[in-house]
């Protein structure tokens, strides 16, 4: 009996002392170096954290920090729970008395923001980050997940996003395998280029990119390069996809006559466009958009 009521005695010593050492580590200074560069180091891990950023907001959702989120852009509304959430602008235009008025002790904005000197002037613990591949996802999402204090869950849910994007591609016809894809962004032509996070998930259905990684992750294009390149499939909002034959050349396209061009509805090419947790719903959207299609 006694030898049971020690044992006990050090389970609880050990409890506690386990308890305290999560406690201190928790409360440690954490030393971030974002997207610029520039290190940051926090008291402790952040509790009242501002996002500007869709990708960045439902990143950090993923991962289990929506509940200390206390404002993001206008442009946020996934998971709804950040509806209700007050909204400080656009992403290139949010506004600096707001931010500061809801006291943060983190900001993350995008690194094309003008406020990252601003808000550091005022003593407000900024991060500039972002995601434009699929390596930058996965890193993003590591970020965010450490800022949160749980690491192990940026693996999972970059496991389950993966998961999610293979069990999309499966139903695919495999006529689409190995077709040519010019997937637009925006009509100037911009372009989701191989080294992109839309291309890695083109490239996941098995779908050969027209655009190299050599020209970056979202090129603006000469039309004649998407001339020359004599695409398959193209893939375009469902807006401007009524005027691609409109486009000089264009109506010779060999996706523009056979009728495979993919018009993403706005909430779909919403999903698609953003960079997060969501690729498997992103794929889910663009199986369903093609396969609707002539098959080739």
């Amino acid at each position: 009996m006694a030898g049971r009521h020690a044992a006990g005695v050090w389970r609880a010593a050990w409890a506690a002392l386990g308890l305290s050492l999560h406690t201190l580590l928790s409360a440690a200074p954490l030393t971030h170096t974002d997207d610029l560069g520039r290190r940051v180091t926090l008291p402790a891990p952040p509790q009242r954290i501002v996002a500007i950023g869709p990708s960045i907001v439902e990143s950090l959702c993923a991962v289990g920090g929506c509940d200390r989120l206390v404002g993001v852009d206008r442009f946020s509304n996934h998971p709804a729970s950040v509806q209700s959430l007050p909204k400080l602008g656009g992403l290139g235009e949010a506004s600096l008395e707001q931010i500061v008025g809801l006291k943060p002790d983190l900001v993350l904005l995008l690194p094309a923001s003008r406020l990252h000197d601003r808000l550091s002037q005022l003593g407000v613990p900024v991060l500039a980050l972002d995601a434009q591949s699929l390596p930058e996802m996965h890193r993003l999402l590591r970020h965010l997940a450490a800022l949160m204090g749980e690491p192990a869950r940026a693996e999972q849910v970059w496991a389950q996003m993966l998961r999610e994007v293979d069990a999309a591609a499966a139903p695919l016809p495999a006529a689409w395998r190995g077709r040519s894809v010019y997937f637009e962004v925006d009509p100037t032509p911009f372009a989701a280029g191989e080294a992109s996070y839309i291309g890695a998930l083109l490239a996941r259905l098995g779908l050969r990119n027209i655009v190299p990684a050599a020209l970056g992750t979202f090129p603006q294009l000469n039309p004649e390069f998407v001339l020359r390149a004599q695409p398959e499939l193209i893939v375009v909002g469902q807006r401007e996809a009524p005027n691609l034959a409109a486009r000089p050349g264009w109506a010779r396209l060999p996706a523009v006559r056979q009728g495979r061009v993919c018009a993403l509805p706005r909430d779909d090419g919403e999903v698609v466009g953003r960079p997060g947790p969501r690729m498997g719903e992103a794929a889910r959207a663009l199986v369903r958009c093609i396969a609707a299609l002539p098959a080739p």
